[in-house]
């Protein structure tokens, strides 16, 4: 596991009516981390898109709908887990868990079930001085 990543399974309540899911308690999971904005994307299937981070910011990630493959790559020469990559799948048709990298980690990920639907909570605003963007050729 890269290190300040978190993967938190969440908990679904269900009955006949639907069902209700806790995405983000802000007084836990946000303990210590600024809230900035909360945004939403619409992906198609297919699409990949990748590789992307911030120097300043950290996000928490909740695939609504569709389903992702997801690689976290630690980009910072000072962390244990330089160099580390890991990945996993999220989506509606798995496990709901949400999703947490710090600054420096970079993200990139494939809709391999579409149209696929993200909200993302930052811990700034969006910053174009704040991306680093690679290839798959950097990393």
């Amino acid at each position: 596991m890269i290190d300040g990543v978190k993967i938190v399974e969440l908990k679904t309540h269900k009955d006949e009516r639907g069902f209700f899911r806790e995405i983000f308690r802000f007084s836990e999971q946000f303990k210590g981390v600024p809230v900035g904005q909360l945004s939403q994307s619409l992906v198609k299937e297919g699409v990949v898109k990748a590789w992307h981070g911030h120097e300043y910011q950290s996000q928490w990630n909740y695939v609504v709908s569709g389903q992702i493959k997801v690689a976290l790559y630690d980009n910072r020469e000072e962390s244990t887990t330089y160099k580390e990559t890991i990945e996993f799948v999220a989506g509606d048709e798995v496990e709901p868990i949400a999703y947490f990298f710090p600054p420096g980690v970079l993200h990139g990920y494939k809709c391999i079930q579409g149209p696929m639907q993200i909200i993302y909570v930052t811990s700034g605003v969006y910053d174009l001085e704040d991306e680093v963007r690679k290839t798959n050729k950097e990393i």
